[in-house]
């Protein structure tokens, strides 16, 4: 199963200046939780944003056009199609975590999208997320309205499946 994961706001941001558009600690622990044990996909940007490296206790693989590329805990595929083709597993799934131009690539692939919705906007915010064509996708589960109590953010936990 493809899945994409992403926080985005009102607007569809999710990040400014190479950094997440929010931080959100149940989002945080949510990414977590749902993505260990199962192999994560992104491009050579989002690689080079997470602050520690490869995430642990996933598969991570980092798509990128510079053969030459190193990354740390990481496999390396010239494509989304050659990294797609690595990650396929009957046992785990796939989860597709950034950046814009990965996310645009993998939205005609994905099974599931996995949106933490935020309800606000990100001043500054220079990526987007994709726009979601309606009638592709379903809503399977929606958490209702929660906020977060470090930021007084208003979001939720919502599923959308592809019809």
């Amino acid at each position: 199963m493809i899945r994409i994961i992403a926080s985005t706001g009102r607007d569809g941001a999710i990040g400014r200046r190479g950094d997440l558009a929010f931080h959100i600690s149940a989002d945080l622990r949510r990414f977590k939780t749902l993505t260990t044990g199962h192999t994560v996909v992104m491009g050579r940007r989002t690689f080079e944003s997470l602050p520690k490296g490869a995430l642990p206790r996933r598969r991570n693989i980092v798509v990128t056009r510079n053969h030459a590329f190193s990354a740390p805990g990481a496999e390396c595929a010239p494509s989304l199609e050659a990294a797609l083709a690595m990650a396929a597993s009957p046992q785990t799934d796939t989860f597709i975590i950034g950046g814009v131009e990965i996310y645009s690539q993998s939205m005609p692939l994905a099974d599931e999208l996995l949106l933490t919705e935020v309800d606000a906007v990100c001043p500054g915010a220079d990526t987007f997320f994709p726009a979601i064509t309606p009638g592709e996708w379903v809503v399977t589960e929606d958490s209702g309205l929660l906020t977060d109590d470090k930021s007084g953010l208003n979001y939720r936990f919502v599923c959308y499946c592809r019809k």
